[in-house]
Formats: C-alpha cells, structure tokens, sequence
C-alpha cells in the first residue's frame, strides 16, 4: 500500500473533520489568491489559477469563499506569500517533500524542522532528495467515466506520458509542460476530474515496518496541520495492517 495514497485518509479519518475542512479551506484560498495575484484573475486566463479553483471546487469549497479569494489579490490587500519547498528524511530513510506558501520563511522552516526532529528524522538541503521524485501532472478520473483502453487512447491522443488504472479509477501522468494542454483535451471528453494538479510522484517506494510508520504518519500529520504547509510527498508503503490499526 502507497504511502501517499493512503495517508491522507487516514489523517482525515482520525481528525475532527470540521476543523480538517476549515484549515484546507484556508489553504485553497492562500493557493487561489497568490494565483490570482501572480496572473489574470480570470482562471479562463490563468492555468494556475484554474487548477486551483478546481482543487477547491473538488473537496466542495464554497463558491462565495473562491470568489472571496480571487476578490483579495485583485483589491491588492492579499499577503505577499513566497513559494518554499522544504526536503528531508523521515524515519527509516523516507524521502518527504514539503510544499509551502509563507509569508515568514525563517518561522515555517523552523517549525518544518521541529516536526522532523520530533519525529527522528531530519530536514535537509532543498535538491536532497527531489531526485528520486518526478515532478508531473496528474489528472485523476473516477472508472466509471471509460474503460482502461479508452482513457488510455484518449490520454496518449492528447500528448499524456502514462495511464495507471486500478480499482480506485484512472490516473493519466503528464509532463508539467503538457499538462495545461491534456487536462483541457480529456476534460473535453470526460467532463471535471476528481482531481488535477502538478504532484512529487517517487520513482520508488520504500516498505517500512510499524514502528517507523506510525512516526511517519506522525510527521506527516504535523506538517499538514501547519498553514504555512500546502502539500506533502513521501517515498513510503506501510502495511494493511498499520493501516487498519491507524483508522485507514
């Protein structure tokens, strides 16, 4: 089992959910209004922004909050907000990928390295472990939209690297390059994915026992609790057992 596939659900289902939907509400409005700030407010206009307005569309943000968000960068009394990355090691030598919007670097990094530390692992130089990540596009479908044959055609017609299909749907693997531009094409013919977004995905996964994974799960938990901290990668797979004993 993925470590990044699951993990989520598994913060979800142990947190209060209220609470959970507040904070990712909190963080698609940061993403929407930087976006909106660095380009056309108009996500017609604006790839960044588009993909942001539909992450937030995706987990059922209210259309009032968007608009809100948008509103805040065009009336230019949004925060100016940097784009960090933040790389380091988890317990059993897990590679983690942090994503964050800050208005105060010194004070995100060094809560990002009090969360590894307490966890027993260690943040490290940004290039540390991003080599053993592809930086991609990744559109997501339910499997009821078409067959594994169909997306896959539709996907290689619209210039997609890769379609990983399983139970759980279709996923079609783009080059950040050609994302933009097959999103629109499969979008076209499949209608709104359940998601859309430029992801870390590993080129391997590590398999940990139960006693780094609980750790990991931990760290992983505390970095997206943080507001500064808008996503989170890592190279790991636990097992179902862990899994089960954790709430996933």
């Amino acid at each position: 089992m993925a470590g990044h596939s699951q993990f989520k659900n598994i913060m979800h289902k142990k947190g209060k959910q209220d609470a959970i939907r507040s904070k990712l509400f909190s963080k698609f409005a940061r993403e929407i209004t930087v976006a909106a700030k660095m380009g056309m407010p108009d996500p017609a206009m604006n790839p960044r922004l588009r993909l942001a307005v539909l992450a937030a569309r995706q987990e059922n943000m209210p259309k009032d909050n968007i608009e809100r968000a948008i509103k805040k960068a065009v009336g230019g009394d949004a925060e100016n907000y940097d784009e960090v990355r933040y790389e380091g090691y988890a317990p059993g030598g897990v590679a983690v990928i942090i994503e964050a919007l800050t208005d105060n670097r010194n004070r995100t990094a060094g809560e990002v390295r009090s969360y590894f530390t307490k966890a027993g692992g260690a943040l490290a130089e940004t290039g540390a472990v991003s080599f053993m990540f592809d930086h991609v596009g990744s559109i997501e479908y339910p499997g009821s939209v078409g067959s594994e044959d169909a997306i896959m055609e539709a996907a290689i017609e619209a210039g997609a690297d890769d379609v990983i299909s399983n139970e759980e749907g279709h996923e079609v693997v783009t080059t950040i390059e050609s994302f933009s531009e097959v999103a629109k094409a499969l979008e076209a013919k499949f209608g709104e994915p359940r998601k859309s977004k430029l992801v870390w995905k590993p080129q391997n996964t590590i398999t940990v026992d139960d006693e780094a994974g609980e750790k990991i799960l931990k760290l992983i938990g505390n970095l997206e609790d943080n507001d500064d901290v808008q996503n989170v990668y890592a190279n790991f797979e636990i097992s179902d057992a862990l899994v089960k004993k954790m709430g996933g």
